[in-house]
């Protein structure tokens, strides 16, 4: 039967390989994930312990944040926009935990470039950082009335109608 599992992870890399781009190094991971995994549901022992196999990278950190895409570093899938939905999804992971898992600095984003600029662009037309400056000085005002201290005027947006006095 060992021929036969050779067989089938032979198929499902070259399957895997031929969608993707993978390295030497990613290549020979995948070979021995899949023979692992197969031994596995067949019932016989694994050669190695699949703890150490999750925690490798299934590609680099710099091909895993894209212009254009963004790919998952444990399953390779890619072709998404933002990796939140997919890492609750599929992983059951929240983002805190997958930067940890895979030591991803906090400043980097969990998306692809061109869609964080993209939104970026789209709140700027829309006006939403004056709206977020409104609440804050909205939000600080309330505070300081609860403190009993006086309260400094919140900030009006340029062209607000001016209230006339009696």
């Amino acid at each position: 039967m060992a021929s036969t599992l050779l067989e089938l992870t032979a198929s499902i890399v070259s399957s895997h390989a031929a969608m993707s781009e993978l390295s030497t190094e990613e290549l020979v991971q995948e070979i021995q994930k899949v023979y692992t995994t197969l031994q596995q549901l067949e019932g016989g022992a694994p050669e190695t312990a699949p703890a150490e196999e999750t925690k490798a990278p299934a590609i680099s950190l710099k091909k895993a944040f894209q212009a254009d895409q963004v790919v998952c570093m444990i399953c390779g899938k890619g072709g998404m926009k933002t990796l939140t939905r997919h890492l609750a999804q599929v992983h059951d992971m929240k983002p805190r935990e997958y930067r940890k898992q895979f030591n991803i600095p906090s400043s980097q984003a969990l998306t692809a470039k061109k869609f964080s600029e993209a939104r970026k662009k789209m709140a700027q037309e829309r006006g939403l950082a004056d709206n977020l400056a409104k609440a804050r000085a909205v939000r600080a005002a309330k505070i300081q009335e609860k403190k009993g201290a006086p309260a400094e005027k919140p900030v009006k947006p340029k062209g607000a109608p001016r209230k006339k006095k009696a």
